[in-house]
């Protein structure tokens, strides 16, 4: 029988193993503004002058140093303790996230590099390890100011401006340890076909295969009920296996499909033998459900459906990008429920993965977005498009996940409207996404400007519903781009035409209450009576045009100055939930 491996606080639960080390807390730590820690070898020797708290960045007050003035170059060390049972395995090293370049050594030895914020990454140490005894973990993070960094909402000089916020630096997820053995599963794609009632597994597998055979089996249950078991011997480092969900040994299944109303989810063990001995398991689990654009709307397993979401950029007034705890996580998502909501548009984030766990288990759809350069030139173009095909492999299997946005209002491509080389590079990011994931929409440039995308998505802040029900009564013009809206921006890039697609107004609102100490949309409000009178306009002028199939508000939360949240910082309503519940459902 399977069942669900949840372990609270680990840190990639969509593929679990039982036995892991956590090596957030306490570090040794230095900046390093005049980069002279690898000419030092502080790596051999580190002369670290102050402790931080991991994951937290150093200019969080999580992290107990509190310090938002912008280094570029960071250090982080401490001690692992490797037992000598271990000799023999392998021992793999995985960071969550690191912004924005990692280097790492083991012991003084250079391990390897990675470069992007948002991705997870990790590294076999193995041969850098002394087993029964203590190592020593350095890592250098460096960043920069650079506009050719995906950055997101992060900003790019000294101070806070618009809605660009204190950035973020070095280590910011979770930082861990797993020990396997010689061969090990090193991933398993996961794609449901719900009309065909089967799902695709594609296996990738470490290890050697000159010696015994190894098998890998499958076992799939629902609610622990066994649904199905199936073996494949393993000779190579992947495999495909298409497997059919309608039937087993004892007659028809039921199949459940994942929807926001009933999120069930498929759990699967997978268990790697070398003849009879096994030598790695894995529990992970699946959601059958799909995604289709038909005549103009969105639909999930084949019936439309009308997208309520609610923008998130995943911030907490004390630590930043970086969860608090895996309850402020749950409590985000909770809240958005009850305000009516079924889904969020992941602003300029790569959200932890423990927040797509549990967007899978209560149902909740979400846009993943990436974070954005803000240059246009050859490297930005190579940074962002090797960051983002990681990511779309590494979120793949999250049934919550219902449609990409590789890039929002232009930036980083601000000629878009009508540059052709920025143009081409929205279709090639499109196309490259498809290729990984051609089940998923892809919405390349959410807000306006469009090229090639599955759904045209609109942004705008206008704060009068009769004014909003005027401008979009003639639905040609706005598609034709004969009509401009927020600030003069049109639905299209020039040499594109609107093909039928879905359309969703994907940012409006904003509303902020009365305040000299940040902003929001449009005029600010003296009263919760106001505040609820423009919501439920504008909102109810949304919703009375036919052919928009889905909104998202800005936004769940206030951050830092821009203060036109539904909830304050720390997470308290500023308007009763169910109140918003009310008109979001009505």
């Amino acid at each position: 029988m399977t069942t669900r491996m949840y372990i609270k606080d680990y840190p990639r639960p969509q593929f679990v193993r039982d036995q892991w080390l956590n090596l957030n807390g306490e570090w040794d730590f230095r900046f390093d503004d005049g980069n002279i820690g690898e000419r030092d070898n502080w790596p051999d020797s580190f002369p670290g002058d102050r402790k931080i708290q991991v994951p937290f960045t150093y200019e969080t007050k999580a992290s107990g140093i509190g310090e938002e003035t912008f280094h570029p170059y960071v250090w982080y060390q401490r001690e692992l303790d490797i037992p000598k049972e271990a000799e023999g395995k392998r021992v793999i090293l995985h960071f969550q996230a690191v912004d924005y370049v990692a280097k790492v050594w083991i012991n003084g030895v250079y391990v390897g590099r990675h470069q992007g914020g948002y991705a997870a990454f990790s590294f076999d140490i193995t041969p850098y390890i002394a087993f029964g005894g203590a190592n020593r973990l350095t890592v250098k993070a460096e960043d920069s100011q650079s506009c050719t960094q995906p950055r997101g909402k992060q900003r790019w000089i000294d101070d806070n401006f618009e809605c660009f916020y204190v950035q973020t630096t070095g280590i910011w997820q979770t930082v861990w340890l797993e020990v396997v053995n010689e061969s090990y599963i090193e991933s398993v794609k996961m794609t449901p076909d719900l009309d065909r009632t089967s799902v695709r597994f594609e296996y990738q597998v470490e290890g050697d295969f000159g010696q015994a055979p190894l098998r890998l089996e499958t076992r799939i249950s629902f609610q622990g009920k066994p649904v199905k078991q199936f073996s494949a011997a393993i000779d190579r480092s992947w495999v495909r296996l298409d497997v059919d969900m309608r039937h087993e040994a004892n007659g028809p299944w039921k199949l459940r499909a994942w929807s926001p109303q009933h999120p069930h989810l498929y759990d699967v063990e997978f268990v790697l033998y070398r003849e009879d001995t096994i030598v790695d398991r894995v529990y992970s689990y699946f959601g059958m459900r799909k995604i289709s654009i038909e005549k103009g709307k969105v639909l999930l397993n084949n019936t439309p459906i009308y997208q309520r979401l609610i923008l998130d950029q995943g911030y907490w007034p004390d630590s930043h990008l970086t969860p608090p705890s895996e309850d402020a996580l749950v409590e985000d998502i909770d809240k958005i429920l009850a305000m009516g909501y079924n889904g969020v548009r992941k602003h300029m984030k790569i959200e932890d993965s423990r927040f797509l766990y549990w967007c899978d288990v209560k149902g909740l759809l979400v846009w993943s977005e990436m974070a954005a350069t803000y240059e246009f030139n050859d490297e930005a173009v190579e940074t962002f498009s090797n960051e983002w095909l990681e990511i779309v492999r590494q979120q793949y299997n999250h049934p919550s996940i219902i449609t990409w946005v590789p890039f929002n209002e232009s930036w980083g491509i601000p000629n878009i409207l009508r540059d052709s080389r920025q143009q081409t590079f929205t279709e090639a990011i499109y196309h490259l996404t498809k290729t990984i994931d051609p089940n998923r929409p892809v919405v390349t440039n959410d807000g306006w400007e469009h090229t090639v995308s599955d759904i045209i998505t609109l942004h705008d802040y206008e704060e009068s519903g009769e004014r909003f029900l005027a401008r979009y009564s003639d639905k040609e013009a706005i598609v034709q781009s004969e009509i401009a809206f927020n600030n003069g921006k049109y639905a299209m890039a020039e040499g594109y035409e609107y093909r039928g697609q879905p359309i969703i107004v994907s940012e409006f609102g904003g509303i902020a209450f009365k305040t000299e100490k940040g902003w929001g949309y449009g005029n600010q409000v003296a009263s919760e009576e106001e505040f609820i009178e423009r919501f439920r306009k504008i909102t109810q002028a949304i919703k009375a045009v036919d052919y928009i199939c889905g909104y998202c508000y800005t936004q769940v939360t206030d951050v830092q100055q821009e203060v036109n949240g539904l909830l304050a910082p720390d997470r308290t309503p500023k308007i009763p939930l169910d109140v918003i519940r009310a008109i979001n459902l009505s």
